[in-house]
């Protein structure tokens, strides 16, 4: 798989470079913003790793033109003090971040961890109410309307149609997500979530995702 490493420290891309190359990942590099859709345009990468702080387009506006385009899986690199920044990468639909200073085996960890979700399963069509999904083709409809969603977006989904109505608690939506024991902020969850919604409800599935304060969440009757 072809990986699209985005950062404009070059000893960083070195770095990245060889940690992906030695796990069987061919890479491609860009120092900014403009680069990276150029090269994402032309050479169709699995993902993106993207670092938030570009010169002149930073990596928030590189998503959210790739977002227009696409949904290649997003993997964002962000320093300590852009917490902010994070999460609204999240709203534009990032599948992940790993903060600076990061250890590039965890980058390829959370790549092959994302990558895993984008190519779904092989499990059968999941239906309730008007609303599909089709986890190995990638495909969500409600009735005609085709619904893009993201990797991390479409294996939230997929759990809680899963759960056949049953009530989800946060944390097992974390390890079907992310996997047992990772550690991740309320804040990382609440933007996928958030932006789950935000798609279903524009495709006239506003009952599909149900909270239960202090509970969980569980899939609604998508009518």
């Amino acid at each position: 798989m072809k990986i699209l490493i985005v950062d404009d420290d070059p000893r960083l891309r070195e770095v990245l470079t060889i940690a992906f190359d030695r796990a069987g990942f061919a890479t491609i590099t860009a120092a900014d913003g403009r680069s990276a859709l150029i090269h994402a345009q032309r050479e169709a990468p699995d993902l993106v790793v993207l670092d938030i702080g570009l010169p002149e387009m930073d990596g928030l506006e590189v998503c959210r033109r790739l977002r227009a385009l696409s949904q290649i899986p997003i993997l964002f690199l962000s320093a300590r003090d852009e917490e902010i920044d994070r999460i609204l990468g999240l709203e534009l639909g990032a599948d992940d971040y790993v903060t600076k200073p990061f250890s590039p085996r965890e980058v390829v960890a959370r790549t092959r961890a994302i990558l895993k979700r984008a190519q779904g399963s092989a499990s059968s069509l999941l239906v309730r109410g008007r609303l599909q999904l089709d986890p190995g083709r990638h495909d969500c409809r409600f009735g005609e309307i085709v619904i893009a969603l993201t990797a991390t977006e479409m294996t939230l989904l997929a759990r809680l149609m899963q759960s056949g109505g049953q009530v989800v608690t946060r944390g097992q939506l974390v390890t079907a997500i992310w996997g047992a024991g990772s550690p991740v902020a309320d804040r990382t969850l609440d933007s996928h979530i958030r932006n789950l919604r935000r798609k279903l409800t524009e495709a006239g599935a506003a009952d599909a995702v149900e909270t239960l304060h202090g509970v969980g969440l569980r899939i609604g009757p998508c009518t």
